[in-house]
């Protein structure tokens, strides 16, 4: 087996923990709000700890993160972030919770920068679009397999269980990624190594690259602002009970799972750049509509969900390929991981923004997340502007 087939059997794995991690905190909303008797505002804070931590050690991460053997770096950073996803396992309450978020967050969002990377150095240009839309696969998969199991898992036992799943499956995968990818270690030819301050330096001098960090925060603010509070609208206001939240997450991730692969052929077809403003501007009807639904049976909510997770997320296999062509391979895990980064920082500050929005009336309904969404549409009316300033890397100059 080549490395190409051996990174997208291994990578996407890795990922799918990864993200399941990640995205499991956002459904079990409804239940840790009522067993913790906690705020909107206070989960957004439990959201937004991973963000947050992500962003700040994604910084740090920068400085190091091309100086090393790629699998070297993946087997610490997936074994820090199985420490965290256990510590949320054995979590007593939410201040312990949300520490243990901020850990496995600091290794998570490194994580996710380091497989970009590793996408980057191994596919050429014109397979990279396929490759990305495999390894965004892992979105679907998630939402498919792991979410539901996760929130299965929660019904069942509690919210504890889901975490201690997530840390056995990722020892699984952590011995697999060991045993079968081979040392990685062509980027560092022409590495060079620079403080923090220098790098922002150099990617002043690369427009391509500012507007490519510009673009990852305004989407994921596009995005974020909307997605914490799925589950917890559904069930208060649309009439969802918690045991129904499983077939949104399945029947979504599941039509994800073929539409990310799709759309990431289709960029590589007809570019990267047309294909992120189509799925972008499609995106604005579900968006909407999803902030906005009224109470409405399950079949109808499916419909909606199902088109919000296809065009939110779609969006994202053709930005990951535009962003990660701004920068040459010797720089590439660097850039990535100031550009996992900034993604978090959108990520966290969005939590807090729809935190700050959205309050619980005193009958238990959720109020104002009709203005999340609202908000969540100007996002991204901006990215469709944003994505036409970004331009792929020529090989020229030698330090992009």
């Amino acid at each position: 087996m080549n490395l190409e087939k051996k990174v997208l059997l291994i990578l996407p794995a890795v990922q799918f923990t990864n993200i399941v991690d990640f995205m499991i905190m956002m459904p079990l909303g409804p239940q840790l709000m009522r067993v913790m008797d906690i705020s909107p505002r206070v989960f957004a804070l439990l959201v937004a700890a991973y963000t947050f931590s992500a962003s700040l050690f994604g910084l740090f991460g920068a400085l190091w993160l091309d100086r090393f053997d790629r699998k070297r770096a993946l087997q610490v950073l997936y074994l820090g972030f199985m420490v965290g996803t256990l510590g949320c396992a054995f979590a007593p309450g939410a201040a312990v919770l949300g520490l243990c978020r901020a850990i496995a967050g600091a290794f998570g969002g490194l994580l996710g920068a380091l497989l970009l990377s590793i996408i980057g150095d191994v596919f050429p240009s014109e397979r990279r679009g396929m490759a990305m839309g495999v390894l965004m696969s892992a979105f679907s998969l998630a939402s498919v397999l792991g979410v539901p199991m996760g929130l299965y898992l929660a019904t069942q036992w509690n919210w504890h269980a889901p975490f201690l799943f997530l840390a056995g499956l990722s020892l699984v995968f952590w011995l697999l990624a060991t045993l079968a990818l081979p040392a990685m270690k062509s980027h560092r030819n022409a590495a060079q190594y620079e403080s923090l301050f220098s790098i922002f330096a150099l990617i002043r001098k690369h427009p391509s690259q500012r507007w490519a960090l510009t673009l990852i925060v305004t989407m994921m603010f596009a995005g974020f602002t909307v997605i914490p509070f799925i589950s917890p609208y559904l069930v208060a206001n649309v009439g969802i009970r918690e045991a129904q939240l499983p077939y949104i997450y399945l029947v979504g991730g599941s039509f994800v799972f073929f539409t990310s692969q799709i759309i990431g052929r289709l960029a590589d077809r007809f570019g990267t750049a047309r294909m992120f403003q189509i799925v972008s501007t499609v995106s604005l009807a579900p968006l909407l509509v999803m902030t906005h639904l009224p109470a409405m049976a399950l079949g109808g909510v499916l419909v909606v969900t199902t088109l919000f997770f296809i065009f939110v997320s779609g969006r994202m296999v053709p930005a990951m390929a535009m962003i990660t062509s701004t920068v040459s391979p010797q720089h590439r895990g660097r850039f990535m991981s100031l550009n996992s980064s900034f993604q978090m920082l959108g990520s966290g500050l969005a939590a807090m923004t729809s935190g700050m929005l959205v309050h619980k009336a005193p009958a238990g309904k959720l109020l104002h997340y009709g203005w999340v969404g609202w908000l969540a549409a100007f996002a991204s009316v901006a990215c469709l502007f944003i994505v036409n300033r970004i331009q792929p890397h020529t090989g020229s100059g030698t330090t992009s």
